[in-house]
């Protein structure tokens, strides 16, 4: 049994899609911020917590306003709560699939791998988005990091960046391949997206009046190409 954490953008088109459950936030009470709601997770006999209701979370839950400055927050979601999600995960032996993202890689040379060390983007979001895969690293008995970016269909801006390249692309393009993945039990960190494009190429496929911007934004990456190698032997 799967369970999606977060009825977001992600959750609720992965929900579209599976029969998996979802424990949302609003409509269940669930907060990745505190660990006594993780107990929704479980199957409770006669008051006492007997066992899981699940053998995979798929976490997409994520404070995802990526250039706010507020870093108490993205601290508080991005990483502490995952790092308690990890150890509520270990101690019910629970597979956490973490959707972590492709900003990871922003600043790095060349395009990245699995195995390439992740050069951050300059913001909180990327910055705890990298400590949360770091710690799933270092003490998660089973996981899978997804790395990717998804974006709502159809593309709701009036303007796209062309020169912003990446693997990206629409929710509902991404979020078949995170349900091959799952079904399949791939573990350890997965680059996933589809091949390489412009912002505002993707944009162009779902809105044709979409204006056409250069990056002014320092802090904007114009590149967060990943190397699908290993996704592309999986599927």
């Amino acid at each position: 049994m799967v369970a999606i954490l977060g009825d977001g953008l992600l959750g609720s088109q992965l929900e579209s899609i599976t029969n998996w459950d979802v424990v949302s936030r609003k409509r269940d009470n669930f907060d990745l911020t505190d660990s006594s709601t993780f107990n929704l997770l479980l199957e409770t006999f006669d008051g006492m917590l007997q066992k899981p209701k699940y053998n995979t979370v798929v976490n997409c839950i994520a404070n995802t306003d990526t250039y706010s400055t507020d870093r108490q927050s993205h601290w508080e979601v991005n990483y502490k709560g995952v790092a308690e999600l990890v150890e509520f995960c270990n101690k019910w032996n629970i597979k956490l699939v973490h959707i972590s993202s492709d900003y990871v890689y922003a600043n790095s040379t060349g395009i990245p791998s699995e195995e390439s060390v992740p050069v951050h983007q300059e913001t909180f979001y990327a910055y705890t988005k990298l400590l949360a895969d770091g710690y799933i690293e270092l003490r998660s008995n089973d996981y899978l990091i997804i790395r990717t970016t998804h974006k709502p269909t159809p593309f709701p801006y009036s303007t796209a960046w062309i020169d912003q390249i990446g693997n990206f692309d629409y929710v509902d393009n991404i979020a078949p391949l995170i349900v091959e993945v799952v079904n399949k039990d791939v573990k350890g960190i997965l680059n996933l997206g589809t091949p390489t494009k412009s912002m505002y190429s993707l944009a162009l496929q779902t809105n044709l009046d979409v204006v056409p911007l250069l990056v002014e934004n320092k802090l904007v990456p114009t590149c967060t190409a990943m190397d699908l190698t290993k996704y592309n032997s999986i599927k």
